[in-house]
C-alpha cells in the first residue's frame, strides 16, 4: 500500500513535470511563429509604403537619377551629425555617408521601367488603365516584378535609420494582436538590435539577461538571406503563463493525491489503534480472568471444606468459610459492576441523580472503606481538610466510588506501607481535592493515558498490580458528569498526586 501511494505521487509529479516541458516547447513554437509573423507584416508594410511613391516616380521618368531617388526618400542629410544620440549608437551613420553616393542598383530600376513600358503598350487600348487602384496595381505584379521591386526597395530602405523604418508602437500592436489570436496572455518586452548593438527601437524594460524567455528573428532579410537587424522579444511572463495552463489540473491532481494520502494515513492510524485496542482487550481479558478465577477457586475450596464431615460439625469453621464465600462473591460482583458501569456511561444510560452534599463527608466515608486495607499493610491515610466550603452538587454513591477508586490505586501502587495524604482547599468558586501517595509513581506517557479505557502501565513484561484498567476510566467519566476536572501529577519513584476540581454551590 505504501509503495502504491509513493508510486502514485511519483507518477503525478512526473506527469506535471512532463506537461510543463511540453507546454514550454509549445510556447517556444508559438513564440517563433509570432515573431516570424510580426517580421513579415513589418516588411510587407514597408514594401507597400515605398512601392506606391516609387511607382509614381518611375511612371513619370525615363531614367532614374539621384534627384528622383532623393525625392522618393525625402531625407535630409547632415554631414556634421554626431555618431551618438541620447547615449545610443546611431546605427545608420555609415549608411548616411554611403547614401550620398546613391550606389543603388539602377539596372533593376531600368528593368522595372522597361517592364512598365511593355505593360502600357500591351494594354494601350484600355483607356482607364492609368487610373487603376493602388491595390490592383500591386496585385498585378508578377513574381519576377515583385522580386525586382523588393530588391530596389530594400536597397533604398537601407539608407533610412531603423527608428524611422519601424515604430515601437507598431511592434507592440502587432505582438498584442498575434498573442490575442493565439489566446496567449503574457507580458513581454521587445527590442531591435543591429549587429548585436541595441537600437532606439526598444521597450523601456527590455533585457537580454533571460535567454530562456527571449526569442529572436531576423528583420528585413535581403535576397541573399542576410539581415542587419534582429527583432528580439522577451516574454517576461512566460513561466507564469505556462504554469497557468496546468494550474487547474495540477491543483486537482494535488487535491486528489492529498485525499489519498489522508485516507491512507487515517486507515493506517485506525489500524494501529485497533491493534493497540486488541492488545489492551487481550490484556484486560487475561487480568479479568485471573481476578475471577481466584475468587471462584476460593469459593470451590470453601464449599469442598464445608462438605468435609470433619469441618461440617465445626460451626465456627463453617461460619468462617461461609463468610469467605460471601466476601469472594462480593468481590466478583464488584468486578462485574465496574464493567457494567463503564458500558452504561458510554451509552449514556447511567442515570446520575445529584443533590447538595458536603464533599468532606463523602471523603470521610471513602477513607473508612479503605482504612482497614491500609492498616493491614501497616500504612496510614491522613486527611487535611482545609476547605472552608465543601458543598457540591453530587451523587453520593458515585462520588464515594470515585474517591475509593483513587485511594485504592494509591494503596495498590505503594510497594511498601501505603502513606496517603488527602487535602482540600477552596480556589475561587471551586473545591480542590488532592490525594497524594508515596508509591511507585508513573511515567509521563502513563500520565497522559491513565484515564483511557483498559490502560494499565506495564513494568517489564508483567503487571505488578492486578486490575482490569477500568477504575480510573470510571472516575474520569463520573467527574466529567459532575462538571469537574481530574488530572494527575507524578514522578517515577516519588509517588503520585491525583487532583479533582469540583464547582461549589451556595
Amino acid at each position: 500500500m505504501s509503495l502504491s501511494l509513493i508510486g502514485i505521487i511519483f507518477v503525478q509529479g512526473y506527469w506535471i513535470q512532463n506537461t510543463v516541458e511540453n507546454n514550454k516547447e509549445q510556447f517556444s513554437f508559438n513564440a517563433k511563429q509570432i515573431l516570424i509573423s510580426v517580421s513579415n507584416k513589418i516588411e510587407y508594410r514597408e514594401f507597400e509604403e515605398m512601392y506606391y511613391p516609387l511607382q509614381e516616380i518611375l511612371d513619370s521618368i525615363k531614367e532614374p537619377d539621384s534627384k528622383t531617388i532623393k525625392q522618393l526618400l525625402d531625407i535630409s542629410i547632415d554631414r556634421g551629425s554626431s555618431a551618438f544620440s541620447d547615449g545610443i549608437l546611431e546605427e545608420d551613420y555609415k549608411l548616411f555617408s554611403s547614401f550620398i553616393n546613391f550606389s543603388i542598383d539602377t539596372v533593376k530600376l531600368k528593368d522595372i521601367l522597361n517592364r512598365n513600358v511593355e505593360l502600357e503598350e500591351d494594354k494601350k487600348n484600355v483607356s482607364k488603365q492609368r487610373f487603376r487602384t493602388k491595390l490592383d496595381r500591386l496585385s498585378t505584379l508578377t513574381d519576377l516584378q515583385r522580386r525586382d521591386y523588393e530588391i530596389v526597395i530594400d536597397e533604398l530602405a537601407n539608407f533610412i535609420p531603423i527608428h524611422r523604418r519601424v515604430k515601437k508602437e507598431e511592434i507592440k500592436r502587432l505582438l498584442i494582436k498575434e498573442l490575442e489570436e493565439r489566446d496567449i496572455k503574457v507580458d513581454f518586452e521587445y527590442a531591435i538590435y543591429s549587429n548585436s548593438l541595441a537600437t532606439r527601437v526598444r521597450s523601456d524594460d527590455f533585457s537580454l539577461d533571460a535567454p530562456a524567455a527571449t526569442f529572436g528573428v531576423p528583420l528585413f532579410v535581403n535576397e541573399e538571406g542576410i539581415s542587419r537587424y534582429q527583432l528580439y522579444v522577451n516574454f517576461t511572463g512566460k513561466n507564469k503563463y505556462i504554469l497557468s495552463t496546468i494550474r487547474g489540473m495540477a491543483i486537482l491532481s494535488i487535491i486528489f493525491t492529498l485525499i489519498i494520502v489522508i485516507a491512507y494515513s487515517s486507515a493506517l492510524s485506525q489500524l494501529l489503534q485497533q491493534r493497540q485496542i486488541s492488545q489492551i482487550k487481550t490484556d484486560f481479558i487475561n487480568n479479568m480472568t485471573h481476578e475471577l478465577k481466584t475468587p471462584i477457586a476460593t469459593i470451590n475450596l470453601a464449599l469442598d471444606a464445608i462438605k468435609n464431615p470433619k469441618i461440617s460439625g465445626d460451626n465456627e469453621k463453617v461460619k468462617r468459610y461461609l463468610t469467605m464465600i460471601r466476601e469472594e462473591n462480593k468481590r466478583m460482583h464488584a468486578q462485574v459492576e465496574n464493567v457494567l458501569r463503564i458500558s452504561q456511561l458510554e451509552k449514556n444510560e447511567l442515570n446520575i441523580k445529584k443533590e447538595g452534599l458536603e464533599l468532606h463527608d463523602i471523603i470521610e466515608d471513602a477513607v473508612m472503606h479503605v482504612s482497614l486495607i491500609v492498616e493491614d499493610r501497616k500504612g496510614y491515610i491522613k486527611t487535611h481538610l482545609g476547605a472552608l466550603n465543601s458543598t457540591v452538587l453530587a451523587n453520593d454513591n458515585h462520588m464515594t466510588n470515585v474517591i475509593v477508586n483513587v485511594l485504592d490505586n494509591a494503596t495498590k501502587y505503594s510497594e511498601d506501607a501505603p502513606k496517603i495524604d488527602v487535602y482540600t482547599e477552596n480556589i475561587k468558586n471551586n473545591i480542590v481535592l488532592k490525594i497524594r501517595d508515596q508509591g511507585v509513581g508513573m511515567s509521563k506517557v502513563a500520565q497522559k493515558k491513565i484515564f483511557e479505557k483498559f490502560f494499565r502501565e506495564h513494568t517489564g513484561d508483567v503487571h505488578n498490580v492486578k486490575g482490569h484498567g477500568l477504575g480510573l476510566t470510571y472516575v474520569k467519566r463520573i467527574v466529567d458528569d459532575h462538571h469537574g476536572q481530574i488530572w494527575v501529577e507524578s514522578e517515577r519513584g516519588k509517588g503520585s498526586t491525583f487532583i479533582i476540581k469540583l464547582p461549589l454551590i451556595s
